[in-house]
């Protein structure tokens, strides 16, 4: 892989951690009720999926319009991975090491939002203690939680990517 092309993955990379890190600590700081909301979520997936492809895209352009599947995906999965790391360690830095009590409290948010949602749906009584407690007793924000959460994140991620790349990618014809 040519280093234009890595340097460009990484560029975007820092630059999608950057912002997903400034969403993190606006969560933290201003609305943490974003945590139990849905549609933020399924925009910030979207938006890491989108500079993945981005980063894929460019590079084919930085490579004079053909790139292969493993240069496309590549540049992708780096991009993908330098921004998702940069804002786990922000969260693991705010709600483990600054801030526990902050994590406390989302996690209570997350318990009443889960259990209006199923109320909402009908869920039997006995389900919706079940889920209470099965929530009660994990941290989603403990060091190891979020250290899982990037993985299981990226593995989606990583498929995704898989799909997308192939339509990046653009061999050049032969003559």
């Amino acid at each position: 892989m040519e280093k234009s092309v890595k340097s460009s993955a990484i560029s975007l990379g820092v630059i999608l951690g950057v912002i997903l890190a400034l969403v993190t600590v606006l969560a933290y700081t201003v609305y943490q009720g974003m945590y139990t909301n849905w549609i933020a979520g399924i925009g910030l997936a979207i938006m890491i999926i989108v500079f993945g492809i981005v980063s894929a895209v460019k590079s084919r352009k930085l490579l004079g319009g053909f790139i292969g599947f493993k240069e496309a995906f590549t540049s992708y999965l780096i991009t993908v991975a330098i921004g998702t790391i940069i804002s786990s360690v922000v969260s693991i830095l705010i709600y483990v090491v600054v801030d526990p009590d902050a994590a406390t409290a989302i996690n209570e948010q997350i318990i009443e939002s889960t259990v209006g949602f199923m109320e909402k749906f009908g869920a039997p009584e006995s389900e919706i203690e079940k889920q209470v407690a099965k929530l009660e007793e994990s941290n989603q924000f403990s060091l190891g939680n979020q250290v899982k959460g990037w993985f299981w994140g990226i593995l989606v991620y990583i498929i995704i990517g898989l799909l997308a790349c192939l339509a990046v990618k653009k061999k050049e014809p032969q003559y």
